[in-house]
């Protein structure tokens, strides 16, 4: 096992995940090339596009005013990563937009006869979902802080 954790760099169980990952994404890949190769392809290089020319730079930019904005703190006191619990909220709402964009932007067909819902409820859902991820993104930074700060006191 110490010979394997030296020529992998990880345990077997990730090994393991990242095969089943790989294997599951291979399936998924024959599958829709066999159905709509053009298409994919398409897609597969519409998504790199927009990530790497239009996506990444805006991000990045964001990434960077928010640490320029909120840089000011107490250079004594040790500080969780804070960044991170703007990431992930900011994250998770992004992918959430990208998934249901055409029914939050009311772009979508007829949707209603197929669910009941109109899509004018899906705009203040997706704010409701980003305001309570961010809320609980704020909450356990303010957890984390406060036992800093405790064990801080508690050093002293």
């Amino acid at each position: 096992m110490p010979r394997f954790l030296r020529w992998y760099g990880a345990e077997p169980l990730h090994l393991l995940v990242l095969i089943c990952s790989f294997a599951i994404s291979g399936y998924a890949c024959v599958r829709l090339f066999a159905q709509r190769p053009v298409e994919v392809v398409a897609w597969l290089v519409g998504a790199a596009i927009l990530h790497d020319i239009i996506l990444l730079p805006l991000y990045s930019l964001a990434d960077l005013s928010a640490r320029s904005v909120l840089r000011h703190r107490a250079r004594d006191m040790p500080t969780p990563g804070w960044i991170n619990h703007l990431r992930v909220p900011a994250f998770l709402s992004g992918v959430l937009l990208l998934v249901w964009f055409p029914l939050i932007f009311g772009l979508s067909g007829p949707y209603q006869g197929a669910t009941g819902l109109t899509d004018a409820v899906y705009l203040g859902r997706w704010l409701a979902v980003t305001a309570v991820v961010f809320g609980l993104s704020a909450v356990v930074l303010a957890f984390r802080l406060g036992r800093i700060r405790r064990r801080a006191r508690g050093d002293e």
